[in-house]
């Protein structure tokens, strides 16, 4: 059984043609000292198609940072995942703890777009991760294992997908949970996984990942990359925790 580990950037809701030069830049520095591990950048939605013909050749993966749960139809202002497999991405990250947060998005809501997006060909990264409420309750592991059996639906068993945990109180905060924090959330995330798939799926550790601090949490048991917000807007900072691995 081999895991192959991902390193994505979210750059979330930040971004404009200039910033491109940042992802060129990243892709000039693995093109030189190649990556253990795949690659992706999720940029907004505005800007997938000028990354992917700008990186178009390189190492670097695209990615979205969501997608409708149908594949058309009349939802103004939504994007359907062949929309932005068409743009060019090949990954797309589904339940994002502020998708949940600030759009009040359910697990089955993200099943669906979960379904959506193995229908177009691009490959999921769901997102999981308790608040800190939940934390200081003892209620961690639960609410992830409830997650998984709500955003993961059945068809992964045998698709390509990967997870990632995100302690929702460690998002941007500069906070991070202890190293056996970590590995306890990602063993219950394993053995809530289903099939060949889940078998497989990388594990993904997101929460204030930067350069300093990413060698530690890359060696810890089943952490199988990282999804990195801020780090990843600066070529520099991103490489230094894609080379930590």
């Amino acid at each position: 059984m081999t895991i192959r580990p991902l390193i994505a950037g979210n750059w979330k809701m930040n971004g404009t043609a200039a910033s491109l030069d940042e992802a060129k830049q990243l892709a000039a520095a693995l093109a030189e000292s190649p990556a253990a591990c795949d690659v992706a950048l999720c940029p907004p939605a505005t800007l997938l198609a000028q990354m992917a013909w700008v990186l178009k050749g390189s190492a670097i993966l695209i990615g979205a940072q969501d997608c409708h749960g149908k594949d058309s139809g009349a939802y103004t202002g939504d994007i359907a995942a062949p929309m932005l497999a068409d743009a060019g991405a090949s990954l797309v990250i589904l339940g994002h703890s502020e998708r949940r947060t600030y759009h009040g998005e359910t697990d089955a809501e993200v099943a669906a777009k979960v379904e959506a997006a193995l229908w177009a060909g691009l490959k999921p990264i769901i997102c999981v991760g308790e608040t800190l409420e939940q934390r200081q309750a003892d209620q961690t592991l639960q609410v992830l294992t409830s997650q998984i059996a709500g955003s993961v639906p059945a068809s992964l068993a045998d698709a390509a997908f990967a997870v990632a945990y995100e302690p929702c109180w460690a998002i941007g905060t500069g906070l991070t949970p202890t190293l056996d924090q970590i590995a306890q959330a990602h063993a219950a995330i394993r053995a809530a996984l289903p099939g060949q798939g889940g078998a497989v799926a990388p594990i993904l550790y997101g929460g204030s990942v930067k350069p300093d601090n990413a060698g530690e949490i890359l060696k810890i048991a089943q952490v199988g990359g990282a999804l990195v917000g801020g780090a990843s807007l600066k070529a520099s900072d991103f490489l230094g925790i894609i080379l930590a691995l």
